[in-house]
């Protein structure tokens, strides 16, 4: 089984391809998100991916609905004080505090506070920590973008937009014919400096859409220290994934 993507509608889906005796392509979406797809040997991998292009509307409405069913039925979460989160590379406690005017959150003193009404209502408790770490990660983002955009701006490369969601096995992934970078929204638990080299690292596949070798020189010239930033990545925030 191999792992592929194609995109659609400006977003990214992965998929696994599994060859085996079948007569017809068949796509299914597991709970847990992952898009299986099996074909017989003989299928080209072209029809297979306009296949998969062609079920793209679909695709994107049920893993919608999986996500929702995740979030708030199969999250360890119970958005109770005490509980530990981590944002920008620090830890945060958790506080909950009951309130009858408005809701919301905030961090304060290394405690995320979360104001709400009803303590005991998880679905508005996921809801407000969503919506709070979105609008955190959008600002973190747009401003590591520009800090990292000038650096490259000399290249031709143009400055493209910032966007975001939750991603499974990538932080970040240049859309080159929508001239944005997609970011993941899980990225906003690292510290500032990495989330810098994910941002510098998309913007070079502007001008170097690969691993090349010419990526790896640019990225090495502009960001020397940048593999000890990758390990942070993958040392320390992969692991609360």
């Amino acid at each position: 089984m191999d792992k592929h993507q194609i995109i659609y509608a400006n977003r990214i889906i992965e998929f696994i391809l599994e060859r085996k005796s079948v007569k017809n392509v068949n796509l299914n979406i597991k709970p847990d998100m992952t898009i299986m797809v099996s074909a017989a040997e003989k299928v080209p991998l072209g029809f297979i991916y306009d296949f998969v292009k062609s079920k793209g509307e679909w695709i994107l409405k049920n893993v919608k609905n999986f996500e929702h069913v995740q979030s708030y039925k199969q999250s360890e979460r119970e958005y109770v004080s005490g509980e530990s989160y981590k944002y920008l590379g620090k830890q945060y406690r958790l506080r909950v505090k009951e309130t009858t005017g408005e809701e919301g959150v905030k961090y304060y003193r290394g405690f995320i506070i979360l104001v709400v009404k009803e303590s005991g209502n998880l679905i508005r408790k996921a809801k407000l920590m969503e919506e709070w770490f979105r609008v955190k990660a959008i600002k973190a983002f747009e401003e590591s973008l520009d800090k990292q955009y000038p650096v490259v701006q000399k290249y031709g490369i143009q400055r493209p937009k910032i966007d975001l969601r939750m991603m499974k096995a990538r932080w970040g992934s240049a859309l080159i014919e929508s001239n944005t970078i997609l970011l993941n929204s899980e990225l906003i638990k690292a510290p500032k400096h990495c989330i810098d080299y994910v941002v510098l690292h998309e913007l070079i596949h502007f001008r170097y859409n690969d691993h090349s070798n010419g990526f790896y020189d640019m990225l090495f010239a502009l960001m020397p220290d940048w593999e000890k930033r990758k390990a942070v990545l993958d040392d320390e925030i992969v692991r609360e994934l």
